[in-house]
This record gives C-alpha cells, sequence and structure tokens, in this order.
C-alpha cells in the first residue's frame, strides 16, 4: 500500500461530505434513479450499455431489505419504461437480507426476478467477501434453475483461490459471468495477494469460461487484461454478441472508447442512491488502494 492510499483512507472519517461527494462524483451517477437513467442515457450516446445499482449493502434490518427489494423492483419499472435498450440491473444480496435471514433473502430475490422477468429485463448477483460467496452462489443456482440464464447471473473474483473450481462448476453454454480481480481483501489461505497471480487467475478462469460456452462481462480497467481478454477472444472465435467488456462509471474513458471504436460490446456499471456517502467512505477503507487510485484517476480523466 503506498503513502497515498494510507493517507487517504485514514483520513475519510474527518473528510467533510461536500469534499468526498467530490471525489466521488465521477464514479457514483448521483442520489436519485432521475440521476442513474440520465447517467445512462449520455453513455447510450457513447455507444455503451449500463447496469444500474442502488448504494447500500449490509443492512442491518429486514425491514430494510425489504424495502430495498421495492426499490430495485420500481427501478426496473423505470427502466424498461425509459431505456429499456440499455439498462440492466446489479444486486448486492447483503442489500437484500442475506446476512441477516438468507431464506428471506432469497424470497426478496425471487419477489424481484418475477418483475426481471415480467419487463424481460436481467439481473445480475454480485459478489461480495468471502463470507458471502457459498450463500451467494446457493441463490444463484436456485434463481437460475427457476428463471433461467437469460434473466440472472453471478459475478466470481480471480482474487479468490475457489474461482476456477466455481467456473468448472457453474458454467456451461449459456450461462453468463461477471468475472473481476475482485476489491475485497481476503486471507491469503483464501486468496492471491500477489497482483501478478490475481491476473494469471483472471486469464486462466476467463479462457475457462469461454471454453466452456458461457457468456463473459469482462470487468477490468486493467490494460494488460484487457490486451489477453483480446487474445483469447480471437483464439476461442468469438462472435461480438458472445462476451463484453465491463467498467466502472468515471474510470479510464480512454479505454472505453477505444473499445467502442473497435466494436466490442461494453457495459458501465452505474452505481446511484441515498447511501453514496456511506458506500464511498465504506470502498475507500475496505481497499485503501482504492482511494489512491481516484485521486490518480482526477488527473486522468477524458
Amino acid at each position: 500500500m503506498g503513502l497515498l492510499d494510507r493517507t487517504i483512507s485514514l483520513t475519510l472519517p474527518v473528510v467533510p461530505k461536500p469534499v468526498v461527494r467530490f471525489f466521488s462524483r465521477p464514479y457514483i451517477a448521483g442520489a436519485t434513479v432521475e440521476d442513474a437513467l440520465n447517467a445512462v442515457r449520455d453513455l447510450a450516446g457513447q455507444g455503451a450499455l449500463s447496469t444500474l445499482d442502488i448504494l447500500g449493502e449490509f443492512v442491518t434490518e429486514m425491514a430494510e431489505a425489504d424495502a430495498c427489494t421495492d426499490q430495485y423492483i420500481a427501478l426496473v419499472q423505470r427502466i424498461t419504461a425509459e431505456v429499456p435498450e440499455h439498462g440492466n440491473i446489479s444486486v448486492k444480496l447483503s442489500a437484500l437480507g442475506l446476512l441477516l435471514d438468507p431464506e428471506r433473502c432469497l424470497a426478496n430475490m425471487r419477489r424481484l426476478m418475477k418483475q426481471v422477468e415480467a419487463s424481460d429485463r436481467f439481473v445480475r448477483i454480485d459478489m461480495e467477501d468471502s463470507k458471502c460467496t457459498d450463500a451467494t452462489l446457493h441463490i444463484y443456482r436456485t434463481l437460475r434453475d427457476e428463471f433461467g440464464d437469460r434473466r440472472v447471473g453471478v459475478v466470481l473474483q480471480s482474487r479468490l483461490r475457489r474461482s476456477l473450481a466455481d467456473t468448472e462448476a457453474l458454467a456451461y453454454p449459456g450461462a453468463t459471468f461477471r468475472l473481476c480481480k475482485g476489491i475485497y481483501i481476503e486471507p491469503e489461505s483464501i486468496a492471491f495477494v500477489d497482483d501478478q497471480a490475481i491476473r494469471d487467475n483472471f486469464v486462466e478462469i476467463l479462457d475457462k469460461m469461454f471454453a466452456l460456452g458461457a457468456y463473459v462481462g469482462i470487468a477490468t480497467h486493467d490494460e494488460w487484461l484487457v490486451d489477453r481478454a483480446l487474445e483469447l477472444i480471437a483464439q476461442h472465435g468469438l462472435k461480438r454478441d458472445q462476451y463484453e467488456f465491463q467498467m466502472l462509471l468515471g474510470v479510464l474513458a480512454p479505454l472505453r472508447r477505444r473499445l467502442i471504436a473497435d466494436e466490442h460490446r461494453v457495459r458501465v456499471y452505474v452505481p446511484f442512491g441515498q447511501s453514496w456517502y456511506a458506500y464511498s467512505v465504506r470502498r475507500l477503507r475496505e481497499n485503501p488502494q482504492i482511494a489512491g487510485h481516484v485521486v490518480k484517476a482526477l488527473f486522468r480523466r477524458g
């Protein structure tokens, strides 16, 4: 961890909210659904698709989880009415009660999935830290069996040592994944800690997903990984509709434009909601390296 990363991370609790908002503005669409839909429209004008995420994971009461489910159902309805060609949703199960009551969380997801199905949309189940992995994959399998691969997918993280085995267990033609490095700092016993090891595992997992016929959202801002992914796409003879690249809102716009210009499908993760401040502070505290990336990115935007 660099000195800049550590300094920013440690001072976050005393940084005024407007300052945190200034740093987070490029990466969070805003507080309202209107803010998020405006971001989707802007991205669509640039040739990018979107996936929307309501901020507010790790709820502490089931009433919050039920309310978040209602918000997602309303969001799906708004997307369908206003930006049907460009928006899907991403959901963190801890926001729907996973750590409080897994069965209630599953019930909330079923309620959401009925709206997703009725609206002909797709939901990506985000992966959180390792304490959520088994329960998240269980709910994913259950919903996949009930609603099908056209409606639901999941995220795997190359940081985790188990992810290649999870790929082999879950991937088949038509299954859909987002593959990312993962931001959560985990024990070395279950996770790779060396950057190149995480990269190498990403490439191996991606190769396996392609070989098994899965559709993959290749979620990375690492240009080395983008180049390796393009090599694998060519090796497997994939068509443009058999994969996509995924990026975070506000990060490395030049790389996003390059991929779009080369006619690759690109989807941008668009987080929004009233919990933007807590989300910003938590993310930067969980992984202080991101703090340095955020500051450096301010000088690289374009």
